[in-house]
Formats: C-alpha cells, structure tokens, sequence
C-alpha cells in the first residue's frame, strides 16, 4: 500500500484495478483547511491523463509493473512476435501495442517489453539504433547549406530527415525517443 503522502514521480499505483504512474505531484498546505496532494497521473494502459487532489493519508494499492527484454522474432500482417531470450517463449501483439517501437526495429532486435498482470502493454525500442537508409534524394556536390535537412527512408520503413549529404546505403544513427538522425553510424 501506498499513502497520497508518498507520492512521487514514476511511481506506479492502482485506481479501481486500473494502473497509473505519476508524471507530476505538488504537496500543497493551504492557510486554512487541511493539506492535499496536488497530482497529474496517466493510467499506464490506456494513455489518458488525469489531474486530481487526494487527501495525503489516502490509500492505494502499488501497481507491479515487469520489464523483460525480448526479440523481436517476425510479423505475420497482423501480428508482432517476440520471443523471451531465457524461456524461448513467444508472445504475440498487436500493431497498436507496438506501434511507437516498431518502426526502429528489425527482425531479431531486442526491445524492453512491460507487463502488468502479465500482459504486455508497451514495447520500447533501444534508445538508440542503427539503421541503413534505402531510399532518399542524391546530394548535390557542392550543396552545403547549413541546417538544410530531407527525408529519409531507413530499412525499417520509418521516415527520418536527415542532412542533406547523407546518401542511400549509408548507415546512420537514430534517437527512437525522440525519431532524430544523430549521425553516420560505424558498422
């Protein structure tokens, strides 16, 4: 169990079954009446956020959230499978569930899977990834202009603007927080 009082950021806790984290908190003591936690959370599943006051000394149940790093084995067209390195386990998904991390991700990648309950709910791609770029515009010798960026395709699919001297076939180096080109990659 878990008070109002303790909250703080990230921490995971449940509603009514429903698990939420804590993106933000403000402990709040007021002249007159009594003191009150201030607290904009996001339930964990279904991405909606919420603002709310709670009393400091309300209870909550902590909410247990598992992370596993898992490859990511194949897709069938409807389905994304992944496999635990250590059970040989596979575990199919659904597109909505990896949708934000599948676009950087290759057949046997790992990404960090979380669970609650035992079902998964997120698929995070690693931080930073290195793919090759299969199609793009030519650079133009001599076209140096500062900050000038375009689009390019990498072998995943996913669409990144890269500067505009970077050709197709070179490997470059992605942020998949953020879906930013960080540079060249070594191979």
């Amino acid at each position: 169990m878990i008070t109002a009082g303790d909250f703080r950021k990230g921490i995971t806790f449940e509603i009514d079954g429903e698990p939420y984290v804590i993106l933000d908190f403000q402990h709040v003591k007021p002249g007159k009446g009594a003191a009150f936690v201030r607290t904009k959370y996001k339930n964990i599943i279904t991405g909606a956020t919420r603002e709310e006051a709670f009393n400091p000394s309300e209870k909550f149940e902590n909410a247990r959230i598992d992370t596993k790093v898992m490859q990511y084995l194949y897709n069938d067209g409807e389905l994304y499978y992944f496999m635990d390195k250590d059970s040989f386990e596979q575990i199919p998904l659904s597109y909505e569930q990896v949708e934000d991390a599948i676009k950087y991700l290759r057949e046997n990648d790992e990404a960090t899977i979380k669970f609650y309950k035992e079902n998964a709910f997120q698929v995070e791609a690693p931080n930073f990834v290195n793919l090759k770029v299969v199609e793009t515009e030519p650079g133009v010798k001599g076209d140096t202009a500062t900050n000038v960026t375009k689009a390019a395709t990498v072998e995943t699919g996913a669409v990144v603007q890269v500067p505009i001297f970077i050709n197709e076939g070179e490997l470059i180096q992605i942020d998949t927080r953020s879906g930013e080109y960080l540079g060249r990659a070594k191979e």
